[in-house]
């Protein structure tokens, strides 16, 4: 054919011979590459198909959406799927063919069937939550241990969020007076970012993990459409290896993302998530508070059992008491019938000289008096090491008194120590417990679980 033709011409035998052969409209499935709707409400798509590997691209194509068209179309899928019409979505689309001698090639669509899209999406969460499943890592953040006071929370969500300010607001408020410190790790929540915005404020509050007791990924508020930046496997990921327990309150009543899933626990809005957390503080003050119960009436018991042992001992010096009392009164008895009798015998027998008389009885009556004075010296001896002995006993139960003071729980927890407890037992040797078995250690504000790893015995 030596037939020369201008360009325009040859497009035009182009469009003709596509027209020709491709008369009416096919259902074409693809994904979006790129939409943009322009300032006259018409929707421009880049549609393309890629090879397995989800990365090389196969097919590629332009295509249209007439405003006309569009806006019954955007309304209709976005109410079915809860998706708006853009990247990174598949869709089942009906289109003709149309050849433009200037813009060339594209597909002008003119009806979407959402239910491909919403099998596409579900298709996608499964295959994540199996990947995950098969690599192990689906429920590892389910398995750690949230503290028995989880106060300090690590926040990633938007700064401006009215679901993060409502979160915020509801824990300073809490009418239980409980003390939160909150730390935002600010992230974009929905659009292209989201993935990587995620995964760095995890990646921050992951290398400060020992300043907080729990993470929480708040959204909340406003429309649906975006939570599918949640069904993400780079995201979920990060959760499953997190150091801390996570906690989503993404703000949606139906459907549940990947993130959800794989998180410690999942809540449907940030206000429920706080109140997640004053109920933990709850059910930790009604810990403490028993235990101190405990430890008080232990405290009481035992004071009580000391101050009977006291006042047996007491009792038991009354009759020390009394034999020297009756002691007393016997040799008295004895000291005045001698002198009597000394008297009556001397005065009878009139032997004795006067002076005689006298200095015998100067001499009775010092030897009475030295032996009185011996008497009451005695007594007074025994009065004071009674008293002594009581005194020390006062002590020693006071004494008893600091001690339990110093050996309660909460004073020993203050000064540092801790106390570890496998199966709600106290555990006091290593013996106690094996490798891979999981204990609890008490601080004196809060508790961690964790695995044990190794064993060994320390000389001392």
């Amino acid at each position: 054919m030596n037939e020369k033709l201008s360009l325009t011409e040859l497009q035009l035998i182009i469009r003709d011979s596509l027209y020709a052969a491709l008369p009416g409209f096919y259902w074409v499935f693809a994904e979006i590459a790129e939409a943009k709707e322009n300032y006259a409400g018409h929707c421009y798509l880049e549609l393309v198909e890629k090879h397995p590997d989800d990365i090389n691209i196969k097919a590629r194509v332009r295509a249209v959406i007439w405003n006309t068209r569009y806006r019954f179309l955007k309304s209709f899928f976005e109410s079915m799927t809860g998706q708006t019409i853009r990247a990174g979505i598949k869709i089942l689309v009906r289109a003709k063919v149309d050849y433009h001698e200037v813009y060339g090639l594209s597909l002008v669509i003119n009806d979407i069937d959402p239910a491909f899209t919403l099998g596409d999406m579900a298709l996608k969460r499964q295959q994540i939550l199996k990947q995950l499943e098969n690599e192990g890592v689906l429920t590892m953040n389910k398995e750690l241990d949230l503290p028995l006071a989880p106060q300090r929370i690590a926040v990633v969500s938007s700064a401006s969020a009215a679901g993060y300010l409502d979160f915020v607001k509801h824990l300073k408020e809490n009418i239980y007076g409980h003390a939160f410190k909150i730390t935002l790790f600010e992230a974009a929540m929905q659009g292209t970012e989201t993935e990587q915005s995620v995964i760095s404020a995890l990646d921050r509050i992951s290398e400060n993990a020992e300043n907080f007791d729990v993470t929480v990924i708040i959204r909340g508020g406003g429309s649906q459409t975006d939570l599918s930046w949640f069904d993400n496997y780079n995201i979920a990921y990060c959760i499953t290896q997190f150091p801390l327990p996570v906690i989503t309150g993404i703000g949606h009543e139906k459907d549940l993302t990947v993130a959800d899933l794989v998180a410690y626990h999942s809540l449907k809005t940030p206000t429920a998530v706080a109140d997640f957390l004053i109920e933990k503080m709850i059910n930790a003050e009604n810990i403490i508070s028993e235990m101190a119960r405990l430890i008080a009436s232990s405290a009481e018991e035992l004071i009580e059992k000391e101050k009977i042992h006291i006042n047996s001992f007491i009792m038991r010096t009354y009759p020390a008491v009394n034999l020297i009392h009756n002691k007393k009164t016997r040799i008295s008895g004895l000291a005045v019938r001698l002198i009597n009798s000394g008297k009556d015998r001397l005065m009878k027998d009139g032997l004795i000289p006067i002076e005689l008389k006298r200095a015998l009885s100067s001499a009775s009556e010092n030897y009475i008096s030295r032996k009185t004075t011996e008497l009451h010296t005695g007594c007074e001896m025994l009065k004071i090491n009674t008293f002594n002995i009581i005194k020390s006993n006062v002590i020693l139960l006071k004494s008893l008194e600091e001690s339990l003071k110093i050996l309660d729980p909460s004073n020993v927890l203050k000064r540092g120590y801790t106390i570890t407890v496998y199966k709600g037992e106290i555990i006091k040797s290593c013996t106690k417990v094996a490798p891979e078995d999981e204990i609890d250690t008490v601080f004196h504000d809060g508790k961690i679980r964790s695995r044990v790893l190794e064993k060994s015995k320390i000389k001392l």
